[in-house]
């Protein structure tokens, strides 16, 4: 028996030890948002185990709704949402909850209200469920201000006003990756002691990278800049290799790859698609905040991505991101196509 690994064991930064030892360098603080992280933590717990028998369970195969944004709804993709709203209200702490699922913003009751806001989407890349490629939860945080009481302006904020933001990805291991402003942390689900461990600490992406990620089926669509890069990415002028392409068409799945490996995470505006897939609040922001945090760069084309102001909960946007000097590159041509113009 190796007691020394054991005793070793025995001191793991769990996710909540480091949260709270977080917040004890804010005298200040009233711990309101550990316990808010607590409830999200254990959604994330509730969500990974849904996942994992849901065959058994028979979870996987729709449902037969259609949620507001006209995708058809899988069972799991609606318990996840109850599982989410039911944690962040029961939490005491939130006072607007924004998902991919509803059409309205939640009002929280005032009994049960608290000054945070949470924008998420429950199951992120839930067409993947029932071929068991990596799915994932996707939330950002925002905080209300003292002096007046919470609006849906609290939420329409640009994404730099978050104070946190994260995402958990379920699969070979269940992984929550956070930032509260201050770097990225990655913690990973221990399943026989049920808690999130510290596994990758102080998180940076990679200055460039070796692989590009992208829907190339959309390649007919794109505009000239993005096509320009995907060519650059596959043909290089200056005799570098090539890049690789990886596609999963999970964002959770393919920006943990692009966080943790760098390169380019993309998913541009084109003919079909001219404002952008991809959600502002719920899918646009939180990455980006996660990329800056770690060293890179988030961009939708015309602007850095956490300066976009969203006027409605369910506003899309095109978005480049990933290791820094790549974003350069894309911003670059860009630049170029505008001069044209």
């Amino acid at each position: 028996m190796d007691h020394a690994a054991d005793a070793h064991r025995t001191d793991l930064m769990t996710i909540t030890r480091f949260v709270l030892n977080e917040q004890s360098k804010y005298p200040e603080s009233r711990g309101d948002f550990t316990i808010l992280l607590n409830h999200i933590v254990l959604g994330c717990k509730f969500v990974c185990s849904s996942v994992n028998k849901a065959g058994l369970a028979k979870l996987i195969g729709l449902a037969g709704e259609i949620n507001i944004q006209g995708e058809e709804q899988k069972k799991l993709d609606v318990l996840s949402n109850e599982v989410f709203i039911k944690a962040l209200v029961s939490s005491g702490r939130t006072c607007i909850l924004v998902s991919e699922e509803d059409e309205d913003a939640i009002i929280v009751e005032p009994s049960k209200c608290g000054r945070y806001c949470v924008v998420f989407d429950p199951l992120d890349g839930s067409s993947n469920i029932d071929c068991g490629v990596s799915i994932g939860t996707i939330f950002g945080i925002y905080m209300v201000k003292d002096d007046h009481e919470p609006t849906l302006a609290d939420v329409l904020q640009p994404g730099k006003q978050m104070v946190a933001a994260g995402y958990c990805m379920y699969g070979s291991s269940c992984t929550l990756v956070l930032s509260t402003g201050k770097g990225v942390n990655g913690f990973t689900l221990d399943p026989s002691l049920g808690e999130f461990i510290l596994t990758h600490p102080d998180i940076r992406i990679p200055k460039k990278g070796k692989i590009y990620s992208v829907n190339e089926g959309n390649a007919k669509n794109w505009d000239g800049p993005t096509a320009k890069y995907v060519e650059n990415c596959k043909f290089p002028k200056d005799g570098s290799p090539s890049k690789s392409l990886r596609y999963i068409g999970s964002m959770v799945a393919d920006v943990h790859r692009t966080l943790l490996y760098g390169g380019t995470f993309m998913y541009p505006a084109d003919k079909k698609s001219p404002s952008g897939k991809l959600r502002v609040l719920y899918e646009v922001f939180p990455m980006s905040f996660l990329m800056e945090n770690a060293g890179g760069q988030a961009f939708t084309g015309k602007q850095r991505a956490l300066d976009l102001v969203p006027t409605k909960i369910h506003d899309r946007s095109p978005i480049f991101l990933g290791s820094y000097d790549d974003i350069e590159e894309i911003k670059a041509l860009y630049a170029a196509e505008g001069k044209k113009e």
